[in-house]
């Protein structure tokens, strides 16, 4: 008994340095929805031209923490990879959103609010939602955020794979947040 005890005592400090470095971890998250849970139908897409897009296109809100020192901006991509018959469509792709930001409220994304927009799939500069076909299952809408060391002065109109271009050697640490959906 006096050897458990013992060795519980001389592990507490390695606990409680791991519960701190946890904590100190560079996280998304959203008030909206948990990591890997279904998004409500006011997040999914609304467009005239397709009718898989049966939302109101609200965009959730976001937020953010720790991230890595010298963090000079950040960008958000939200990527479908199942979408397209599995080529993927973006959702959204917003960079050089202030250091000082924590996260985006409710349809800031859609109003583009705090942030520059990149061409996403459906060719616009703001968030479009989800829009899956009946019948292709939940797919997986995968928000991730990078912080940058670049400071926020990228040119309007990137697409997913420009903005990444740009991105080498200039991303610092990235988090991330799924979303899924399905009809």
């Amino acid at each position: 008994m006096k050897k458990s005890l013992l060795a519980a005592l001389c592990s507490l400090p390695m606990l409680v340095s791991g519960i701190a470095a946890a904590q100190d971890i560079f996280m998304l998250q959203s008030p909206d929805f948990a990591d890997n849970a279904m998004l409500e139908k006011r997040f999914a897409g609304n467009a005239e031209n397709n009718p898989n897009c049966t939302g109101e296109n609200n965009s959730p809100t976001l937020v953010w923490s720790h991230a890595p020192q010298g963090t000079k901006s950040y960008a958000l991509i939200l990527h479908d990879p199942e979408g397209a018959k599995g080529l993927g469509v973006t959702h959204l792709v917003a960079y050089n959103i202030a250091p000082t930001s924590t996260g985006f409220a409710a349809n800031d994304l859609r109003d583009g609010k705090g942030y520059t927009g990149g061409k996403n799939s459906p060719g616009n500069l703001r968030y479009h939602g989800p829009c899956p076909p009946p019948g292709s299952g939940a797919h997986h809408y995968v928000y991730t955020l990078i912080a940058t060391d670049l400071d926020p002065n990228l040119p309007e109109g990137l697409t997913r794979e420009a903005l990444f271009e740009k991105l080498k050697g200039h991303a610092l640490a990235a988090t991330g947040l799924i979303g899924r959906f399905g009809q």
